[in-house]
């Protein structure tokens, strides 16, 4: 830097850096350890989404980088900002979804000594992160934020938190902003394993019942386009995880919706009868694979996945290649054949007919009817944020998603209070897109107050609240696995949604009736003057089926409430 050049501080350093990588939005919430930083921002095009609360900053950037396939970036304050983003770091790790969060932190020369709003955010944060730096010297910044930007969009995605003390904020940084990486290790991009494709093609040219599983990688990869044209060629029918929807069209005729816990019971009875299962981007994870002795039993299994770790860890492959998603599935679909599966899919034709998903319109308001008309409505052309519990495995059934990046949910940490914040992300990040974010009246209520952050910006975004008063899923697994003995799943005292949301100033609509369903919910998608809430009262015992018992496989499906008490399942919810 010559002497007629500004001096910049590191903080002005950090905005500059940013600006370079394209970032648009940093959600965050001030606070004295990174004032420097918000300082800087105020001369910055970059605009600042101020929130309520830490942890709808990170769902809000998560949501924005979903939507995107840009990393969103969070930027709060030490102490209890910091640790109040520690959800969202979690529910980014375990959905591998690119973010950088930007952390105050107490000086240099006070670190360890238990000074005000001191939190050791990176020992915290350890086992939830991709990557972390404690930065010492404001002249590492440019090259620690170039790091970051690689580390967090390579490879299989993930969250990086770089932690800022006030000092090295405020200190002047005289390091070029495009300072050199420094990454001895950090691994390149693998080179097409040749031999493992051809021995994929190999097992599946043999193959009679072929099932393809789509999971999230498949997403993150963009990898749509060259499984749809591996299916057809194979003539194979498809399957998706909750993560994996909208990597494969699932109106697709060789679709089988998802599976799992919750999937369709079509797809559960296809992982019974294949005999090869080639997983694309899914890690085989519980929610699929209750029980790994029983899993598509006798079947070949082929796995795609980047992260070499994921390889073996559940199951052990017949044959796998490791890499980017969408260019070993482009190779593999030349050196595979069309396969003669007309008996295959004709089989699980007849299985969508026995076993269709279906519910009733009479005894009250249901939320497979409210979700279903939504669907209808907006025609699936819309992007889906979901929270957690049942109305989330309701929208996965009922809410058919085509298009990549269209579907947001919390599938790893299984996160409340996340579908709201995501979908405000989401419209930051998407404006001409219609956003709508399905919840539940427990997890809505743990990031309400973002209301005021998605009126404020006059975002058209909806809201649909499918209330019933309880936690749902966790009283369906006390109904179901312990003689309905209700315990802390009575949301007695939930708000009246509809005044709540007028009070932050947002527009709110009221269902109480099915007959009601379709007419609200087109005024609602008319409406685009700003936010608005959809408080849906529905009945308030329903359950979700089919269902497969945690630890129990596929073999194991109920495909509705049985009459007779069942055994506790050995796996969490």
């Amino acid at each position: 830097m010559s002497g007629t050049e500004k001096t910049r501080t590191g903080a002005e350093a950090l905005v500059q850096c940013l600006e370079n990588h394209g970032v648009e939005y940093i959600f965050g919430l001030s606070g004295g350890a990174a004032i420097p930083i918000f300082d800087a921002l105020v001369d910055s095009k970059i605009k600042l989404i101020l929130v309520r609360h830490e942890q709808g900053a990170t769902h809000m950037a998560d949501g924005y980088a979903r939507a995107t396939g840009r990393p969103g970036v969070v930027l709060v304050t030490s102490g209890p900002g910091a640790t109040n983003t520690v959800t969202g770091i979690m529910t980014a790790k375990m959905d591998s979804v690119p973010m950088i969060v930007l952390t105050g932190q107490t000086p240099t020369f006070v670190l360890g000594k238990d000074a005000f709003q001191e939190a050791d955010i990176l020992g915290i944060t350890l086992p939830i992160v991709k990557h972390s730096y404690l930065v010492k010297q404001s002249n590492d910044i440019p090259r620690i934020v170039n790091e970051a930007f690689h580390i967090t969009n390579t490879g299989r995605p993930g969250p990086v938190l770089i932690d800022l003390p006030k000092d090295i904020t405020s200190g002047v940084c005289t390091a070029a902003l495009d300072s050199p990486m420094d990454l001895p290790g950090y691994p390149e991009e693998a080179k097409l394993d040749q031999a493992g494709i051809l021995k994929m093609a190999e097992l599946l040219n043999q193959s009679q019942r072929p099932l393809l599983l789509i999971g999230h990688g498949a997403v993150i990869a963009r990898a749509g386009k060259a499984v749809v044209k591996l299916a057809e060629k194979l003539n194979s029918p498809v399957t998706n995880t909750l993560l994996g929807k909208g990597a494969f069209p699932e109106t697709h005729c060789l679709s089988v919706g998802m599976l799992g816990m919750h999937g369709t019971a079509y797809a559960n009875k296809a992982l019974t009868r294949c005999d090869l299962i080639f997983s694309i981007g899914s890690r085989w994870d519980d929610r699929i694979n209750g029980d790994t002795k029983k899993f598509c039993v006798g079947a070949k299994r082929l796995h795609v996945d980047i992260d070499p770790a994921e390889i073996g860890k559940i199951l052990s492959p017949d044959a796998y290649a490791i890499g980017d998603a969408r260019k070993i599935i482009e190779e593999l679909v030349k050196h595979v054949k069309p396969l003669d599966t007309k008996d295959w899919i004709k089989e699980l034709n007849g299985y969508k007919k026995k076993y269709p998903l279906k519910y009733k319109k009479q005894g009250g308001l249901k939320a497979q009817h409210v979700i279903d008309e939504m669907y209808k409505v907006t025609k699936g052309k819309v992007i889906v944020t979901t929270d957690v519990g049942q109305h989330q495995m309701w929208a996965a059934q009922f809410f058919l998603i085509d298009e990549p990046d269209t579907w947001l949910t919390s599938g790893g940490a299984g996160t409340m209070g996340y579908g709201f914040p995501a979908a405000i992300g989401a419209q930051f990040g998407c404006p001409d897109k219609t956003v709508v974010a399905i919840v539940g009246d427990g997890g809505f209520q743990m990031t309400l107050s973002e209301l005021a952050t998605a009126v404020i910006h006059k975002l058209h975004l909806k809201v649909l609240i499918i209330d019933n008063k309880y936690l749902g899923m966790v009283r369906q697994w006390q109904e179901l696995f312990f003689d309905n003995r209700l315990s802390g799943v009575d949301l007695k005292g939930n708000p009246d949604f509809v005044k709540l949301a007028e009070a932050y100033g947002a527009k709110a609509f009221r269902i109480k009736r099915s007959a009601d369903v379709r007419k609200v919910l087109t005024k609602a998608m008319e409406y685009n003057d700003g936010p608005c809430v959809i408080h849906a009262e529905v009945i308030k015992e329903d359950n979700v089926f089919p269902m497969i018992p945690a630890g129990k496989s596929a073999y194991d499906m109920i495909i509705e409430k049985p009459k007779k008490r069942m055994e506790k399942p050995t796996g969490s919810t």
